[in-house]
């Protein structure tokens, strides 16, 4: 690392070390976009439900919202 800063030089190793997991992404056509989405619907719902149904009421309203 050519810079005498720690904390950049932390980010760079941290970075170095993680080479896949920065280089996949960018380099692949997958994405888990879909589900990240999928499970904030399911867990706003969930919130807004809180203590006010059963699982057969957040399982209804889960396939009725679908947009």
């Amino acid at each position: 690392m050519d810079s005498n800063i720690k904390e950049i030089q932390s980010f760079a190793m941290g970075l170095k070390s993680d080479y896949n997991a920065v280089k996949n992404p960018i380099a692949l056509c997958w994405s888990n976009g879909p589900v990240e989405g999928s499970v904030n619907k399911l867990k706003t719902i969930k919130r807004q439900m809180h203590g006010r149904g059963s699982f057969q009421l957040l399982k209804k309203r889960l396939i009725l919202n679908t947009s």
